[in-house]
């Protein structure tokens, strides 16, 4: 009885070691919009297979290229303003030290009179806010180009966005069609990353508090995967068990199931 009792332990334990699995890609990424257009162009040929530098996806530019040459060419001529006005400016103070000098001589001769010292002082003093005026114009333009740099990353960002690239990984699926019009995060893609392959488990608290000590036996076959990652807070979903995933080298099929045991070393 003893030993019956024994066998039906052992036989437990081992089932309760035992977990199943879908073979995943390491990674899913679903893509959504960060810009508002037309999609001009999806890649349905290429779906399944692995992307290229070659864009799977293309929303119209027309609008963005547009505004991107016009601030373009905004920058070139601020700058070019920028450039006469800092010549100018140069002037002005060559012009300013000078009537300072002037003023300086004439301030103490007792011959000039104080009708003609005022004369010579509003003439410095304007000559000194043309002078300020002058910088305070450059300073505006600066910050205009400065403006303007930014809306030119912006648009080039835009336009980098609008024509998706997934070199290396698989085209999942496809949320969009031609002729739709998208928003800021309307889903457009799925992609996958099947360098390497993920087993997700969710385990026994027998098994969750040295998983990673366990050597995993994947279809009665010893490997030396290990337990990748451990959440020790039991999953809302599958009560009481705790999740893990296992990272297997990229296998020639996804989505098979395999059969997955912890057992001791």
């Amino acid at each position: 009885m003893k030993i019956l009792t024994l066998l039906v332990s052992t036989a437990t334990l081992l089932f309760s070691q035992t977990y199943y699995s879908k073979v995943e890609p390491y990674e899913l990424r679903n893509i959504s919009s960060n810009v508002s257009g037309l999609v001009l162009y999806t890649d349905e040929n290429s779906l399944g297979k692995i992307l290229t530098d070659k864009s799977y996806i293309k929303i119209d530019t027309s609008l963005n290229r547009d505004e991107l040459k016009t601030v373009k060419d905004k920058i070139d001529y601020l700058r070019e303003t920028v450039k006469t006005s800092e010549s100018i400016l140069v002037n002005l103070k060559r012009s300013l030290d000078k009537k300072r000098k002037n003023y300086k001589r004439i301030e103490k001769l007792s011959i000039k009179s104080i009708v003609e010292k005022d004369a010579e002082f509003y003439n410095l003093m304007n000559s000194e806010n043309s002078y300020l005026s002058m910088k305070k114009e450059i300073n505006n333009y600066k910050i205009q180009i400065t403006d303007l740099k930014y809306r030119r990353t912006q648009l080039e960002k835009m336009i980098k966005d609008k024509n998706l690239i997934g070199k290396d990984f698989v085209l999942y699926s496809l949320s969009v069609k031609v002729g739709q019009m998208v928003n800021i995060a309307t889903p457009l893609a799925q992609v996958a990353d099947i360098s390497k392959g993920k087993l997700t488990i969710f385990l026994d608290d027998i098994d969750v508090l040295d998983a990673k000590k366990k050597v995993v036996y994947i279809n009665d076959l010893k490997t030396n995967y290990k337990i990748s990652r451990v959440t020790y807070i039991s999953d809302s979903t599958n009560i009481s068990k705790y999740k893990a995933q296992i990272i297997i080298d990229a296998p020639k099929l996804f989505s098979k199931l395999v059969q997955i045991e912890l057992r001791d070393e």
